[in-house]
C-alpha cells in the first residue's frame, strides 16, 4: 500500500520542525514506517541547493529565480526520496513542499499564483501532498523566537515584518483554497497542545488510526 505524505507550513520559526519530529515518533511508534524529511533539502543535491537559496543577502536572487531554485532541488527531491518512500509503503513527513514556494515567491516576491502553478505543473505535474498542516501565528511572536535560536539568519529570517506578514496571510489564503487538504492550528499554544492538534487533525483524516496514536487521537 502506498505511504502517505504530510507537509508543514507556516512562517519562520513557527515550530514546524518539532512537531514534525513529535508526529513521526509517534506514527513510528504506531508501527507505521515514517520518514521525516525538509524543504529545500532532503537529497545531496537539495541541500547543495538549499545553501544557494538561504545563504546570502535578502536581495542575493530575484523571486523568479528563487523559485527555480525550489523547484530543481523539489524535482531532485521528489525523485529521490519522497516518491521512492512513498512506493515502499512509507509515510513522508517533510517540513515545508510547494505551498511554500506559492508563499514565498508567489505572494511575497509577487510572482502571482498563475506563474507558479505554471512551474509546479511543468515540473512535477500533479503531485501533491496528501495532506498539509499549517502552523498559523503572529509573524512578530515566530521572528522573536528566531531571534532567540542563536542560529545564522537566512536570506528569509532577515526579511522586514512586512514580509512576514505577508506570508502569514498567503498560508491563509492558500489553506481556504484548498480545504481538502489543508488543517490549520494555533501555533502560539503550547507545544503539546499544538501536538494534540496535529494528532486529532490525523486521525480525522485516517481513522484507521484511531487508538493507535495515544489519547490525543481518541476525538474526545
Amino acid at each position: 500500500m502506498r505511504g502517505k505524505f504530510i507537509t508543514f507550513e507556516g512562517g519562520e520559526g513557527a515550530g514546524k520542525t518539532t512537531q514534525a519530529e513529535r508526529l513521526a515518533k509517534s506514527l513510528n511508534n504506531a508501527g507505521i514506517e515514517t520518514l521525516l524529511t525538509r524543504e529545500p533539502g532532503g537529497t545531496f543535491g537539495a541541500e547543495a541547493i538549499r545553501d544557494l537559496v538561504l545563504e546570502g543577502t535578502s536581495d542575493r536572487w530575484s523571486g523568479l529565480t528563487e523559485l527555480l531554485l525550489m523547484y530543481a532541488a523539489r524535482l531532485d527531491h521528489v525523485e529521490k526520496l519522497i516518491e521512492p518512500a512513498l512506493e515502499r509503503g512509507v509515510w513522508v513527513l517533510s517540513d515545508r513542499f510547494a505551498d511554500s514556494s506559492m508563499a514565498y515567491q508567489g505572494y511575497a516576491r509577487g510572482l502571482g499564483k498563475e506563474r507558479v502553478l505554471a512551474v509546479h505543473k511543468a515540473v512535477l505535474d500533479n503531485f501533491q501532498p496528501d495532506m498539509t498542516i499549517l502552523f498559523d501565528i503572529d509573524p512578530i511572536m515566530t521572528m522573536k523566537r528566531v531571534e532567540t535560536r542563536g542560529e545564522d539568519l537566512s536570506r528569509f529570517d532577515s526579511e522586514s515584518i512586512d514580509f512576514h506578514k505577508t506570508i502569514q496571510q498567503a498560508f491563509l489564503d492558500i489553506a481556504s483554497d484548498n480545504p481538502e487538504r489543508f488543517v490549520t492550528v494555533n501555533a502560539d499554544a503550547q507545544m503539546d497542545i499544538v501536538e494534540t492538534q496535529i494528532l486529532f487533525s490525523i486521525v480525522q483524516k485516517y481513522p484507521e488510526l484511531a487508538g493507535k496514536l495515544g489519547d490525543q487521537g481518541g476525538g474526545s
